[in-house]
């Protein structure tokens, strides 16, 4: 049997993309409050990790291989991600049921998705230009792991550069995860794989 070679950084992040958008349609498709809440709760721990982690992982590498326009780039990607941020923080205490969630969750998802072609076609062909296969692998490792230890809720008034993110994430994280305990989610059947061991 052949082995499955690591993911590259784009590859690694688009399928966080993907999942992105699932979990907004099933918020959107399922039945009950209490599936909405479920999904509500996903998408935000899916997001707010993501967006972290590639400000902690792959913006620094940005900054590094692309010199003065990867700060331009990351510059642009961290206006995006704020905009983001600001809508997922009201989003994820908002009940499903109030009149203001769903275009809420709209505008999110459109913040998103410019911010995700953003990515798709000007930083990551770029970035990849620059790194070897086995760099941009190592760099999706990093952003994974990455995930593991970042807040799992929204926090748009932290900082949002290396070392000071790093320090306010050390703090918010595990009263992040006290609260998750506490919280509803998608049966692990129902999530990708990929999502379905860090919960």
């Amino acid at each position: 049997m052949a082995s499955t070679q690591p993911k590259t950084i784009s590859e690694a992040i688009g399928e966080d993309h993907k999942s992105l958008d699932l979990y907004a349609d099933n918020i959107r498709s399922s039945q009950t409050l209490n599936d909405k809440t479920k999904w509500r709760n996903q998408l935000t721990w899916v997001l707010a990790r993501h967006a972290i982690s590639e400000e902690l992982t792959m913006y620094p590498a940005m900054e590094k291989h692309l010199g003065e326009e990867g700060l331009q780039l990351t510059n642009t990607d961290r206006e995006q991600h704020q905009a983001v941020k600001e809508d997922l923080y009201k989003l994820q205490s908002l009940s499903p049921s109030s009149s203001s969630f769903f275009p809420l969750l709209d505008r999110l998802m459109t913040d998103l998705h410019e911010h995700i072609k953003h990515e798709s076609e000007e930083d990551m062909p770029r970035l990849e230009e620059k790194l070897s296969r086995e760099e941009s692998q190592a760099l999706a490792q990093s952003f994974e792991r990455t995930k593991m230890i970042t807040p799992t809720r929204s926090h748009p008034s932290a900082p949002n550069r290396p070392y000071f993110e790093n320090f306010a994430a050390m703090l918010a994280a595990p009263i992040d995860r006290f609260k998750d305990l506490l919280s509803a989610w998608p049966e692990k059947g129902e999530l990708p794989e990929k999502h379905r061991s860090v919960l």
